[in-house]
């Protein structure tokens, strides 16, 4: 039987869908588990990004509220695009998630700061555990829709 290597677009697509899953899994485990056992209230972090960086701002609270799940689910799809370049680079599985947190976590983070959004050093040591587990769980659950969803279309080389 022959097995052709999906395109670039098709790896990356597959990635942007693998983001939108995790995201989806990473937001239902911040409002199922992290945040009735933290206490921790909605966070509006990605509406802040959003109004810095594209010059908007919502005339209401439901607006606010749609620009931060829009731009919340937009950037997952960077993390499912990342996924997809290092599966096309060969790594698969927790290599993969490693690497792919690995960059975006620390590019989020650093971009965040730069733009005056994120001041880590400020940061609790709950604030940095809540942060990275919910992070944790969205690089977790698109390399799993990846990898065992997404991937099997099309074998993509596995080290």
């Amino acid at each position: 039987m022959s097995m052709h290597r999906p395109s670039v677009p098709q790896t990356l697509g597959r990635g942007v869908l693998a983001g939108l899953a995790g995201t989806a899994a990473m937001t239902a485990f911040q409002k199922l588990v992290e945040m009735p056992l933290t206490g921790r209230s909605d966070s509006y972090a990605p509406a802040a990004f959003a109004e810095k960086v594209l010059h908007v701002r919502p005339e209401s609270h439901g607006g606010r509220k749609r620009l931060n799940y829009g731009t919340h689910f937009a950037l997952g799809t960077l993390w499912g695009g990342a996924y997809g370049v290092a599966a096309r680079a060969g790594l698969r599985g927790q290599r993969a998630v490693a690497a792919v947190f690995l960059f975006v976590y620390t590019g989020d983070v650093l971009l965040n700061t730069a733009l005056g959004l994120y001041q880590p050093a400020r940061w609790s040591r709950r604030d940095w555990a809540i942060d990275i587990v919910d992070k944790l769980v969205q690089a977790e659950a698109t390399g799993l829709a990846f990898d065992h969803w997404l991937g099997r279309a099309s074998p993509l080389p596995t080290s």
